[in-house]
């Protein structure tokens, strides 16, 4: 202050210093400190791993998307591990649904020419196709009106065999595998030399069987032949109904590539 003069006030501003934003670095450090912790255990948990697990790691992390065939499964065991070939089972679902419409299409043509067909129309209504678990499933059931077999053998009416000659010849037309399967009732089967009717059931499944071939169906398609007797009884409350003397035709799905 001047003597006679007016006081002169001096204000000093001081910058800020560390009081405010000094908060944020530790966080940084701290994450990578925990991200570099991680790595570490997975690491040490991939040591510890076979040979096999430590072969599908590396795979998946040079594809992680997941064409390479070793990124598909990391943990051990075929099919417990997490997929990641999305492509593959998509591509699966579209020539299943693709097969179903062909065995459709092929259950209509014998659908429809037994109906322009005089001598088979009647045995529509002991025809039965359907998709199964297995894939189409042809069942030729027996009614009191007509059977298939003569009584006690393995021998066929020429009715069930044109039959068995028009779908031998449509199935020949698509690539599946087929199964034939025989059924009886729950009769016994009274003969000597312990032939029963597991016997009689696969006979007649052996007999569709040549039949079939004689239409045109391929040898090599056959995959199996079955017979079981009254073990899969169509009606079980009535387990003497003819309904239960049978022979199945099963086309199999095509198996997964």
């Amino acid at each position: 202050m001047h003597d006679g003069g007016e006081n002169i006030i001096i204000v000093k501003k001081h910058k800020g210093g560390h009081g405010v934003h000094h908060g944020g670095a530790w966080k940084v450090a701290y994450a990578d400190f925990v991200t570099a912790m991680m790595a570490l255990f997975i690491v040490l948990w991939v040591l510890g791993q076979d040979e096999k697990v430590i072969q599908s790691v590396a795979g998946y992390f040079k594809d992680p998307i997941g064409f390479s065939t070793q990124g598909k499964n990391i943990l051990p065991g075929q099919g417990q591990g997490p997929k990641f070939n999305i492509i593959d089972e998509q591509q699966e679902q579209i020539e299943r649904a693709n097969e179903v419409e062909r065995l459709e299409a092929m259950k209509q043509q014998i659908v429809d020419e037994l109906s322009k067909n005089p001598d088979l129309g009647n045995l529509l209504d002991q025809l039965k196709i359907e998709m199964v678990e297995e894939g189409l499933r042809i069942e030729m059931m027996e009614s009191k009106e007509d059977i298939f077999f003569e009584i006690g053998t393995a021998q066929l009416k020429p009715e069930a065999q044109k039959l068995l000659l028009l779908i031998g010849k449509q199935v020949e037309t698509l690539q599946n595998k087929v199964i034939i399967e025989g059924h009886t009732d729950s009769r016994p089967f009274l003969a000597q030399n312990s032939y029963t009717n597991f016997e009689l059931s696969a006979d007649r499944a052996n007999s569709a069987r040549k039949i079939l071939v004689k239409g045109g169906l391929s040898e090599n398609k056959i995959k199996e032949i079955r017979g079981y007797a009254d073990s899969r009884l169509l009606n079980k409350d009535d387990p003497y109904n003819v309904v239960n003397r049978r022979i199945s035709i099963i086309l199999k799905f095509m198996d997964k590539k």
